[in-house]
């Protein structure tokens, strides 16, 4: 259960190997991240939700998820590093890390219900459904961890600490896999719900956050043709696995 949070940390320790990066690479690895945390959203929270339970559990999660990270949208000061935003400050007014804010949010809360899941499997089914459940997971979630820490480095993030954060974004996934592990039937209630708000957070962040840092430079082209190769990546991980 420990190893499918760490995996998270694996993805950002990519990033110690990457050089300063330039306005080009950060559109690139900004439009790469929305493409996975897009197909996160659909295959890896949605689809599992819809599947666990109905549709209205989980377009209530989804909605309150979405409102939620509206709210912080609107209460936490944030700064956008290529864009003006109505409402915001301009990015000489806050602190650069501040911007990061609602997306490790979102991806941390994105981990909360695969950790359900893996604790589920084990509860329900032993080693025989949780082994291949938390195989699953925890190779979808190297990505997942690049995705977390790259949007950091257009921050002013070191990347060694970017690395670090990205391990912390998944700490959350194996104390729910515990829980869930523990309580099986009361969690396995929540899942759909859980899976939902999980992924209205995702999704507002994404088209709020990350598709317009990435375009925002005048490198719409190549963070496009990225986040269709993000998108493409997790969509066969998360898909080959199933």
């Amino acid at each position: 259960m420990v190893a499918t949070g760490a995996a998270t940390g694996v993805g950002g320790l990519v990033l110690l190997g990457v050089p300063d990066p330039s306005e080009r690479l950060l559109a690139v690895l900004l439009g790469f991240t929305a493409g996975v945390m897009l197909a996160a959203t659909a295959f890896s929270l949605l689809v599992p939700g819809l599947e666990a339970g109905g549709v209205a559990e989980v377009l209530a999660g989804f909605l309150v998820g979405a409102a939620v990270l509206l709210a912080l949208d609107v209460v936490i000061p944030h700064a956008h590093v290529r864009l003006r935003e109505r409402g915001h400050p301009t990015l000489g007014e806050t602190p650069e890390q501040r911007r990061a804010t609602l997306l490790l949010a979102a991806l941390t809360v994105h981990n909360v219900p695969e950790g359900l899941a893996v604790g589920l499997a084990f509860g329900a089914g032993g080693p025989d459904a949780g082994i291949p459940v938390a195989l699953a997971i925890g190779i979808q979630n190297v990505p997942e961890g690049f995705a977390a820490a790259a949007p950091l480095l257009s921050a002013g993030v070191s990347r060694a600490k970017a690395a670090l954060v990205a391990l912390g974004t998944g700490a959350v996934e194996p104390v729910a896999a515990v829980l869930a592990y523990a309580g099986t039937d009361l969690v396995g209630g929540l899942l759909p719900f859980g899976y939902g708000f999980a992924g209205g957070a995702m999704l507002y962040v994404v088209v709020d956050e990350l598709i317009p840092e990435s375009h925002g430079t005048g490198y719409e082209r190549p963070a496009t043709v990225a986040m269709l190769g993000g998108f493409a990546l997790l969509l066969a991980l998360d898909n080959g696995l199933a």
